[in-house]
């Protein structure tokens, strides 16, 4: 049995928990992080990365299909799925992989294997397999998994029931797919396989795609889904799975109770995620855990002494810049530093899906729930010169203002490369800006931003081209 001693050890080596690494070596605490799997996480291996390496293909593939429409000619327009997930796999790859130099760089510990805690002296005592390890500061960011329901029979099976991991690995294109779930995950993969060619449906149980969107631009992507051959299904929830010798037969009740049975060759499970909580040893610490997630204050700091959680394990927004931020707010609070408390109101959401969705703030309906008065602006893509360029002028700016004050609410967008577009509105909430500076900011000529600009004007009856 081995020991060692530091000052902060991480236990996860993913987006919340190897930033927390850097910025801790970085301010001169000797730093370890524990990783059972692969340094970088769900994000970097399974998610966020590789999805992205896969729509990339999935939109070249659509661009070439339409390659008259530019006047161009390619003929005889096809596509090798293994080739497209081995290019997934190498991107992700090269980026774990620069993971670990930054460990090196930053003379960080990486010890590999299952990390378990006990009570201990300044923090709880870290085992790892046999070896302990002791610090004056332990971060859990052990993110979350796939969400499974075993009583629907909703549990993946590798080969007709795929989670996200099997969804990213096919070794053929299936004919037809359902999946089960509308939010970013759901979309993203829906939206790859139907580019793709496959015959795609969503189930989803809320009354509308994207259910944490804006309601208008959630109307605007269904019916973008809906154009492009995506079948959507809405205020239905899967009753059960038959699985057959090729297929497997979907049973859908709809909101009046009517059960519909969809066959297809492959499910997608993407009904949520499930902290990473089990077998850490929380109970016998006493730490908090609330609907499943560990309890943390604004600092990531949970109710036992030493022992901090940030990113997926700490609860919503389960995202990976979320994780990032909130893990260099845990260690410079840590280090003394003066820092504001973590929150979550001006954080971006992305999905990337054809066409790309993205939103930071309010919707316009919680904003009136919140009490404000509000004034709305919106503008369309097919107002914009470079979005016509472009041959994507289908999409939506639409940005919410405090009547009273001119505060920027929440801006909420759908069309070509918004995913980029949205830290503009981003910084602007950071930096607590009125329309009033919005509307005097120059925006390049000709470029998407500009509808940025137009959205702003138009809440205040100014927009100068629509």
């Amino acid at each position: 049995m081995s020991s060692g001693a530091f000052d902060v050890i991480v236990i996860g080596g993913g987006p919340g928990g190897y930033v927390a690494a850097i910025r801790a070596a970085q301010l001169g605490f000797k730093t370890a992080v524990v990783e059972r799997d692969e340094l970088g996480g769900i994000c970097l291996n399974w998610g966020c990365i590789p999805t992205k390496a896969l729509l990339r293909s999935a939109e070249v593939y659509h661009l070439m299909q339409h390659a008259a429409d530019f006047g161009l000619s390619a003929d005889k327009v096809g596509f090798d799925i293994q080739a497209i997930v081995q290019r997934s796999r190498k991107v992700s790859s090269r980026l774990t992989g620069g993971i670990g130099g930054l460990m090196k760089k930053h003379k960080i510990t990486v010890i590999k294997g299952t990390a378990t805690l006990k009570k201990g002296g300044e923090a709880p005592t870290v085992i790892v397999d046999k070896d302990t390890y002791t610090a004056k500061h332990v971060i859990l960011a052990t993110g979350a998994r796939a969400r499974t329901i075993p009583q629907a029979g909703l549990v993946p099976d590798g080969d007709k029931i795929w989670s996200y991991r099997e969804a990213m690995v096919p070794d053929t294109m299936p004919k037809s797919l359902l999946v089960i779930g509308s939010g970013a995950i759901g979309i993203e993969f829906a939206s790859f396989y139907n580019t793709m060619g496959a015959d795609v449906t969503v189930v989803e149980m809320m009354d509308r795609v994207l259910p944490v969107e804006d309601e208008e631009i959630s109307a605007f992507a269904a019916k973008s889904f809906k154009k492009q051959g995506l079948k959507l299904m809405v205020s239905a929830q899967v009753e059960k799975l038959e699985k057959t010798a090729k297929t497997v037969k979907v049973h859908v009740k709809d909101a009046k109770g009517k059960v519909e049975i969809v066959e297809v060759e492959k499910v997608i499970m993407a009904v949520g995620i499930a902290a990473n909580i089990e077998n850490l040893g929380l109970e016998a610490l006493g730490v908090k855990i609330d609907r499943g997630h560990v309890v943390n204050d604004g600092f990531g700091r949970t109710n036992v002494k030493g022992l901090y959680a940030v990113g997926d394990v700490a609860g919503p927004p389960w995202l990976a810049h979320k994780a990032s931020h909130e893990a260099v707010v845990c260690v410079e609070k840590i280090a003394g530093e003066k820092v504001h408390p973590f929150e979550t109101s001006n954080i971006p959401g992305c999905t990337y899906c054809h066409p790309q969705i993205a939103s930071v703030g309010l919707t316009e309906a919680k904003a009136k729930e919140a009490g404000h008065e509000v004034k709305v602006g919106r503008f369309p893509f097919v107002g914009n010169g470079k979005a016509i360029a472009l041959g994507d002028d289908q999409g939506l700016v639409k940005t919410v203002f405090d009547a009273k004050t001119g505060e920027l609410l929440g801006a909420h967008m759908v069309g070509s490369e918004v995913t980029e577009l949205i830290q503009g509105y981003v910084i602007g909430r950071q930096l607590e800006t009125t329309e009033a500076e919005l509307m005097h900011t120059v925006f390049p000529h000709p470029t998407l931003s500009e509808m940025m600009h137009e959205s702003v004007l138009d809440a205040y009856g100014r927009a100068l081209h629509f």
